[in-house]
């Protein structure tokens, strides 16, 4: 049922900027419908080229733009064609991609469907943890190999999660969520994240300790830290020398947070595990050993939002746009002064 405030009020004007496909996957299932039901929106329309005369057409009249994966860059010529936006609701996560200084300084209001993205990469991680400490991956593999009866408890003494360490690097969303979904098990908890504060880390359930510290004394490291100039191969050599022998090192932030280099050596050596959904380049050579090492598992970058999860950020989004609608304030808004040091 259409809420009653919504049909009342005229209906924005809006267009869709995103690639075809994420229009596609993202807003099926019922979604465009009802895009359609609040805004003033050409369904049949999905930009992914500002410059066409289609897009200056559309962007001449669009109040609100709704964006996604392959958006073109909101610049300054795009901006000249759209003297009349007011709001960007996204519905993927980090807007790095697109979001201009243009914009801040038009004081254009942005949304972001980061929070829902982060709840898939979070159950990852948690499950990647848990597998990780219980060395299954090990365990299946000696298993398959060997066929045959084995003192599993013998040949890894160390199995289990029962008060191993767990490291989180980066109070980020995704990692808020990895500590918080984590809090029932019998885990420590240990986090590095130069903007929290030792009672905040408290708060989240975890120890504040050094960066070093918290790759030295870990079972298990999680990267939750964007790719900013300032973090670029923060996990360096020396860091990935210093984690204990048969530790696991899990990414799913971004490759190049990484030294790939010196990670590959330490696990084609097998002192230490990975898992990795990020890698650089996203997509390895064929040639590279990380396809073959039995100490890391690689998966496509699919921690995030995939099929069925992709409706988790619609509907983030389309909340937002009945807030706008509404002339209520957006509940996960994206703020210029903290993309320094946010994804």
């Amino acid at each position: 049922m259409t809420d009653p405030h919504i049909s009342a009020r005229h209906r924005p004007r809006a267009a869709l900027a995103m690639a075809e496909r994420s229009a596609r996957q993202v807003l099926g299932s019922g979604r465009m419908d009802r895009l359609t039901e609040l805004l003033d929106l050409d369904p049949g329309l999905v930009l992914d080229d500002f410059t066409t005369p289609a897009a200056r057409r559309a962007l001449a009249d669009a109040e609100l733009l709704v964006t996604g994966w392959g958006c073109p860059p909101l610049d300054r010529r795009a901006l000249d064609a759209a003297p009349r936006l007011r709001a960007v609701v996204h519905t993927a996560g980090t807007v790095r991609h697109h979001i201009t200084d243009a914009c801040w300084e038009r004081g254009i209001a942005v949304s972001s469907a980061a929070a829902a993205n982060a709840v898939p990469v979070a159950e990852y991680t948690v499950a990647m943890i848990l597998l990780s400490n219980k060395r299954i991956l090990d365990i299946a593999r000696d298993y398959r190999a060997e066929r045959r009866t084995i003192d599993w408890n013998e040949r890894y003494p160390d199995a289990g999660n029962y008060r191993r360490t767990v490291g989180i690097l980066s109070a980020s969303v995704i990692g808020r969520r990895v500590l918080e979904l984590l809090r029932p098990y019998d885990l420590d908890l240990r986090l590095y994240d130069p903007y929290v504060t030792a009672q905040e880390a408290e708060e989240l359930g975890a120890v504040q300790v050094g960066l070093r510290e918290l790759f030295a004394g870990s079972d298990v490291i999680s990267v939750h830290t964007p790719l900013l100039p300032a973090t670029e191969g923060l996990v360096s050599r020396e860091l990935l020398a210093a984690m204990p022998d048969g530790a696991t090192l899990i990414n799913t932030a971004r490759g190049a947070v990484v030294d790939q280099e010196a990670l590959t050596e330490e696990l084609v050596a097998g002192r230490i595990r990975a898992v990795l959904d990020v890698t650089v380049p996203e997509l390895l050579p064929a040639a590279s050993p990380l396809y073959d090492c039995d100490n890391a598992l690689i998966t496509p970058h699919i921690a995030g939002s995939k099929s069925g999860e992709l409706r988790r950020l619609a509907d983030l989004a389309i909340g937002e746009i009945e807030k706008y609608v509404t002339g209520r304030d957006f509940a996960h808004p994206v703020r210029p002064e903290i993309l320094d040091r946010s994804a």
